[in-house]
């Protein structure tokens, strides 16, 4: 395996670059193209989870023979829609280069947690508007981790405020970036868990966005497990991605591994 991170523009915006860091695994002469995981680290908007939810998750779908990729894009004082259009950048750039990683360019799935499940999601619904329905920003597939999803009644408020820059939930853009009203027939399939005792963004956000899946004829799998707060990862202890902190094991990612390769017919 190699690491390589690339920068998706030249010019800072309020002294921020976006990036994507790649966890490539090595060529192999003659065989199938792999699939690309870009992860999205959660963080309210604000900051971003890496350690918990960046490298630690490429790794695991490393093993799975996937490549993999960690965005690194705006937060709070940036606001939207430039957490999007970073996005959007680093899927664009990850297309492009796919063949030289030996990635199939048609098989990038996204992933978020939290947050950064909020901006997996904007990707998956938004990017025909901003990126003027070029699929070149189009997912494949998106996989949602216990995902802000909506600006209403059961909404994270604070990493909508961080986003939108502004405390009016009257306002268009608190509108525009609340999903389960952007799903369409655009949207890809999607993988989404939650917990049930989640307290910090509530369960309700990857059910509304299922529905509104269901409501589009989009295909979709969720898993709501029962136990366990906000901001679980892998559901293991820090020091070991094996040892489950659950008497029984919530294996989420076993599920997305065996759902994307179901989805690209591996």
């Amino acid at each position: 395996m190699k690491i390589e991170k690339h920068f998706l523009r030249e010019e800072a915006i309020k002294g921020f670059i976006p990036s994507v860091t790649l966890y490539l695994l090595d060529r192999v002469d003659n065989a199938p193209l792999r699939p690309m995981v870009m992860i999205i680290p959660g963080g309210g908007y604000v900051n971003k989870a890496e350690n918990w939810e960046g490298e630690r998750i490429a790794i695991e779908y490393n093993r799975a023979g996937f490549n993999a990729a960690v965005l690194d894009y705006s937060v709070y004082p940036i606001h939207h829609p430039q957490p999007l259009l970073d996005a959007m950048d680093a899927i664009a750039f990850i297309r492009k280069n796919a063949l030289s990683w030996q990635s199939d360019p048609n098989m990038i799935v996204v992933l978020g947690f939290s947050a950064g499940g909020h901006l997996a999601a904007s990707l998956s619904t938004l990017w025909v508007k901003y990126g003027r329905g070029d699929r070149i920003y189009r997912p494949d597939g998106a996989v949602l981790c216990y995902p802000v999803i909506t600006s209403g009644e059961y909404s994270h408020k604070d990493s909508i405020r961080f986003l939108t820059g502004t405390d009016d939930e009257s306002c268009e853009v608190w509108k525009e970036v609340s999903l389960e009203n952007q799903v369409d027939e655009n949207t890809p399939p999607t993988f989404l868990w939650h917990t049930y005792e989640d307290t910090i963004v509530p369960v309700e956000n990857s059910l509304l966005y299922a529905s509104a899946l269901r409501k589009n004829k989009i295909p979709f799998e969720l898993h709501i497990f029962p136990k366990g707060d906000h901001g679980l990862s892998l559901c293991t202890e820090e020091g070991l991605r094996t040892r489950s902190i659950f008497p029984r094991q919530y294996n989420w990612m076993g599920l997305s591994i065996d759902w994307i390769t179901q989805l690209f017919g591996l």
